[in-house]
């Protein structure tokens, strides 16, 4: 019997089924992005609501930048020398607590608030840095172990799986810390993440050992350079990283947003919640209909393409707050009361676009990943891939806060979009390794 078409582009739900402890991590990867992502949006509107200051808001990301981007290498290292699974269960407790000093903070600042005042803000940068260090050091760890709980030929659906739940995070964790804050407050917005990373916390608990497969690189010089004679032997992966960089330095709109939903679009909180989980929804319904990608052999190219359209539709962001600010559209007042419905829907779309495509590269880097790097050094790998992945958007956070400052809302995004498309042309024209790199799925490690 044939199957039917729509099924053939269903995401491939076999590694869920087939391996209970790659199930278990899964659902825990869930829950704990589920948190991060009300902390991430919680954080935001907390510091916009003390400083009323995009740049405050942009530091987040710009002072755990350099902390985070070290945090993925240092984990990918000690996750190639110890157990990984062990590894796992301290990070959790460290993101744990930073969520902790995160609720004090607020329980603290809602006390002073009644005299008038607000607590420091270096605090919440304190705790948000460790938390992101603890973030990206989790992210590399578990991905390391993916290859180590599946069969090889089941690596490749695993990452769109993975997309999956990334879709399902920052779809379902925007919207609802954007209701949580409007309705009950920040401190329960917080409280709600460590709910949640208690529970996935036994996920990682009920995992099996991991141990070092080879002889083990201790975590220092010769670990991290033995990683990067690696990278520099496989240029399609190096260049990924480049891509990616890229992307997310020019095309991360998001802390533009407070600003946005409070003087442009209107609608607050929730306003920020619905764009952002606009973008999900586009990461969630690719890796939703994925099944098609594993057909797709010239993966550098299509990691290209994407990329560029991703560019696209950063353009069609900025464009939409440049229509707003020159009356072309109509405004939001700035007392949260009204939303302008128009630059709203323009906006998820614009959304919508960049996390679908987005996801599309995301799946083709991961297999990348997973298949071409060998076990001993796949920590290290990971380590750097979400250094990567995570100090882009902070570099973007940092690029967008002081363009939009200096200039307007509207000019980041506008000038970002146009930079991707034109670097990302130069990529694949100046790395033929990376533009004709095919792949070709080999046995995994386990």
């Amino acid at each position: 019997m044939t199957s039917h078409p729509l099924r053939k582009m269903m995401v491939d739900v076999t590694p869920l089924r087939t391996s209970p402890a790659f199930a278990r991590l899964w659902l825990s990867t869930l829950l704990t992005g589920l948190g991060i992502q009300l902390t991430i949006v919680a954080v935001g509107l907390q510091i916009y609501s003390i400083t009323h200051d995009t740049i405050a808001v942009a530091l987040v990301g710009g002072i755990a930048l350099i902390p985070a981007t070290l945090a993925g290498p240092l984990a990918g290292m000690i996750a190639d020398a110890f157990d990984r699974r062990l590894l796992l269960m301290w990070l959790a407790v460290i993101l744990f607590a930073s969520t902790s000093g995160l609720l004090v903070l607020t329980i603290v600042d809602a006390r002073l608030l009644a005299a008038g005042q607000h607590v420091w803000v270096w605090p919440f940068y304190l705790c948000t840095t460790i938390g992101a260090m603890a973030t990206i050091a989790l992210g590399a760890t578990r991905s390391a172990i993916i290859p180590r709980l599946l069969a090889a030929e089941l690596v490749a659906p695993a990452s769109a799986l993975s997309g999956l739940s990334i879709g399902l995070q920052i779809m379902v964790g925007p919207a609802l810390a954007g209701v949580l804050a409007a309705t009950v407050g920040y401190e329960w917005t917080f409280a709600t993440d460590l709910a949640l990373s208690a529970t996935a916390f036994l996920g990682i608990a009920l995992l099996p050992r991991i141990p070092p497969l080879h002889d083990v690189v201790r975590p220092g010089w010769e670990s991290f350079v033995e990683s990067i004679r690696f990278l520099r032997g496989a240029p399609q992966i190096s260049a990924g990283f480049v891509a990616d960089i890229v992307a997310m330095t020019f095309g991360r709109p998001y802390v533009l947003l407070p600003a946005v939903a409070a003087g442009i679009i209107g609608g607050g909180p929730i306003t920020v919640g619905l764009i952002m989980s606009a973008g999900a929804a586009g990461t969630f319904l690719t890796g939703l209909f994925s099944g098609r990608v594993r057909h797709v052999r010239r993966q550098g190219i299509a990691i290209g393409r994407s990329i560029q359209i991703y560019g696209a539709f950063v353009i069609l962001f900025g464009v939409t707050l440049l229509l707003v600010q020159l009356g072309l559209l109509p405004a939001g007042v700035e007392n949260f009361s009204g939303v302008s419905v128009i630059a709203l829907v323009l906006a998820c779309l614009a959304y919508t676009g960049m996390g679908a495509s987005d996801e599309v590269s995301a799946i083709f880097r991961t297999a990348m990943l997973l298949t071409v790097v060998p076990d001993s050094i796949r920590g290290r790998m990971q380590g750097i891939f979400f250094a990567v992945v995570n100090g882009g958007p902070r570099l973007g956070d940092v690029y967008a806060g002081l363009a939009a400052g200096l200039v307007a809302l509207w000019f980041p995004p506008l000038l970002g979009g146009f930079a991707i498309i034109v670097l990302m042309t130069l990529i694949l024209r100046l790395t033929p390794a990376f533009r004709d790199y095919v792949f070709s799925p080999r046995p995994t490690e386990i």
